[in-house]
């Protein structure tokens, strides 16, 4: 329906609800709730007109659920071209009315009548044209583009007045209409790929029926994108009439060839090579079969490294071979979704499938709605990775998920190790992307003041891929060295003594009195931080799910009213 995910703006909890049936039939949609009136919403805003009126002007299509006026007064100030305007819509509270308010350029009718279906009641569309053609002629459907809108308007209003219409080409959605269409009509719809000379009585519609296939092993320069004008220049095609970009999976990282997709604003899709090979033995050249398959027809033109073909009807290339695999290993932070960032929920609204621990798959809560779950034990990161990679080079858009920060003894470093120790062909071609999330260290420091203030370091405790003696190692240079040491996966069921021994270490150059900080279950129910003495540190206070930071020499402790205290480490390190 559209290019760009629509926001949602909620003012109460109560409107979520409705909110959330929206959202299913709109997937990829942000929901926006008021800040301390709303929950569970994925970003939280406390203005409501700049949070409005900045959505608008970034082209995002806009679901109110409030009502219509205040919308209307918000945007009042800032219209100025409805051809630029996004949909806007005014949704009842409860659900039972659909209001479409501006973008009748941009599908707002449309959008009111998908939104209208799921909450089962009739859009109030008052466009008259809509009504009585049947047809919103200026926002043509998904693979139809309008080459003159400027004639679009007395064009409408001569229809309405009872011209008559012919209709040249093939667009099914017209001919079903309630358009008075007649072999002799003064009016003409013209629906051609072909480059023509719009005229006031002749609206021209491209259908999305050509396809480019851009040769893989070609050496790609900044002149591609001319190179691509020039030939449907030259053959005489319009570029409004280009479904996509094709070629084989083996050019799907090819910065040039996603450089023209963009500049076309069409999408990018590639072919595995088992989906070619027919075409290849009959002699066309590597890329020519790209563009024959995504059209069912031979190629018409082209060059030595770019052929074009045109389909009978519009082509949803989004329904064609696959897209570039992207791969995004994400931190969640600690605990629930109050922990992420806003790219990590974007990933997670974007993303095909989630792999991970079932524990951090829950974590992430109604952002995993409708994404292919592939859970694993926390141990099987090496088999975890594979998987991910090998969704990934089929054209998913795959989120591996790990709590924390992804790179810290997480699931970043087993892509990358997995990656590095295999180096599969079709892996190559993947998008990786690591997206940061608080770690369980810094969720501990902020919860009990700053620890973390001056020279720190991390050390696992897990000596299942490293020996204790380079672990032991590393505490004692670390403690000589006077870093603050923030202790990892300190204790297990079956490993224990490690942490004793650690603190045995320790203490060779830390006092007994040594602050330490135990943060257990951060950011999850159960949560506790809490202080003891280095001489307290046992097993028995800790488990994997707690993070254990040792204060360095110059760490300090400040006692509270009510027996609380703040732990800090001056920054001013003298003596």
């Amino acid at each position: 329906m559209m290019n760009v995910a629509p926001a949602i703006i909620v003012l109460g909890q109560n409107s979520v609800a409705v909110a959330r049936k929206i959202i299913s039939v709109l997937p990829g949609s942000t929901l926006y709730g008021l800040e301390g009136r709303t929950s569970g919403v994925d970003v939280s805003f406390r203005n409501f007109g700049e949070t409005v009126r900045e959505l608008f002007a970034q082209g995002r299509p806009l679901i109110g659920i409030c009502a219509a006026g205040i919308l209307i007064r918000t945007l009042a100030s800032i219209l100025s071209d409805k051809r630029q305007e996004p949909p806007v819509l005014a949704v009842a509270e409860d659900g039972s009315a659909v209001v479409p308010l501006l973008g009748g350029l941009a599908g707002v009718n449309d959008l009111a009548r998908c939104i209208a279906q799921v909450l089962d009641v009739k859009p109030a569309i008052t466009t008259t044209g809509d009504l009585r053609l049947g047809t919103a002629l200026l926002s043509p459907l998904p693979g139809y583009h309008l080459a003159n809108p400027d004639d679009a308007k007395k064009f409408i209003s001569d229809l309405l007045a009872g011209a008559q219409v012919k209709l040249e080409g093939t667009a099914p959605w017209l001919r079903d209409s309630k358009l008075p269409i007649h072999p002799d009509g003064d009016l003409t719809i013209r629906v051609t790929e072909r480059l023509v000379t719009p005229a006031p009585n002749c609206l021209v519609y491209h259908p999305a029926t050509i396809a480019i296939a851009i040769d893989a092993s070609a050496n790609y320069t900044d002149q591609t994108l001319t190179l691509v004008q020039q030939l449907l220049a030259d053959a005489g095609l319009a570029m409004a009439s280009v479904a996509g970009i094709f070629s084989p999976t083996s050019a799907a990282a090819k910065p040039a060839l996603h450089t023209v997709a963009s500049a076309l604003k069409v999408p990018a899709r590639f072919f595995p090579s088992n989906q070619l090979g027919n075409l290849f033995s009959q002699g066309y050249t590597p890329f020519q079969p790209a563009a024959m398959t995504a059209t069912a027809t031979t190629p018409i033109s082209g060059s030595p490294t770019i052929a074009i073909a045109i389909a009978q009807q519009p082509i949803d290339p989004n329904t064609i071979g696959q897209p570039r695999g992207r791969l995004a290993v994400i931190g969640t932070g600690p605990g629930g979704q109050e922990w992420m960032s806003g790219e990590v929920k974007e990933i997670l609204k974007s993303a095909t499938d989630l792999v991970g621990y079932k524990t951090y798959l829950d974590l992430i809560g109604s952002l995993g709605d409708g994404k292919q779950r592939h859970e694993s034990d926390n141990r099987e990161e090496e088999a975890r990775a594979k998987m991910a990679l090998d969704l990934a080079a089929s054209g998913r858009y795959v989120a591996v998920v790990s709590s924390g920060d992804p790179g810290i003894y997480a699931m970043a470093t087993a892509v990358f190790e997995v990656c590095d120790r295999y180096a599969k062909p079709e892996w190559e071609t993947i998008d990786i992307h690591v997206a940061p999330g608080i770690s369980a260290m810094q969720a501990a420091a902020a919860a009990i003041g700053a620890p973390l203030g001056h020279d720190f370091c991390a050390i696992s405790l897990s000596d299942i891929l490293k020996p204790w003696s380079a672990i032991a190692q590393r505490i004692a240079a670390a403690a000589e060295a006077d870093f603050v040491i923030a202790f990892y996966n300190p204790v297990s069921k079956d490993r224990t003594w490690q942490l004793a021994e650690a603190r045995n270490i320790l203490l060779q150059h830390r006092t007994p009195d040594t602050p330490v900080v135990l943060g257990r279950n951060l950011g999850r129910p159960g949560q506790t931080v809490k202080v003891i003495t280095l001489e307290e540190l046992a097993p028995a206070t800790a488990d994997m799910r707690t993070v254990i930071l040792i204060g360095s020499t110059k760490t300090r402790i400040i006692k509270r009213i009510g027996g609380n205290v703040w732990v800090y480490t001056p920054r001013r390190y003298i003596g």
